[in-house]
């Protein structure tokens, strides 16, 4: 479980180094996708496929960490407990962050509709 945080902790770190930009300026952060191909013309990020593929994965992992519970629950073997509860705390904490976003995308929305002409 420690190396599951700690990975989780050097992901956020990189990316948050990524968001800085080389100089420390997010303004100089390269908004184009990593896997971006170079064709002269900015590319465009898709918000809905974004917003889709992460809900996807946030509705995958809770479904796995479902089935494995329920593998857990008939005694199945290959699913020992500890395997069970890091799947059940990964899958909350997908759907946390999931929650999350949809607050503060609420929030911008409804700041964006307050303020004034």
């Amino acid at each position: 479980m420690t190396d599951a945080i700690s990975s989780i902790l050097s992901q956020i770190r990189a990316h948050e180094t990524r968001a800085q930009g080389p100089l420390g300026n997010p303004a100089a952060v390269d908004a184009r996708p990593s896997n971006a191909i170079e064709t002269g013309q900015p590319a465009r990020a898709d918000f809905q496929k974004t917003l889709s593929n992460a809900i996807d994965g946030v509705s995958k992992t809770q479904n796995e960490a479902g089935a494995l519970q329920h593998a857990f629950e008939i005694g199945d073997p290959r699913a020992d407990l500890a395997r069970v509860m890091v799947a059940m705390q990964q899958s909350q904490v997908a759907f946390k962050a999931a929650v999350e976003v949809r607050n503060r995308l609420v929030q911008a929305y409804q700041d964006v509709m307050n303020m004034p002409v």
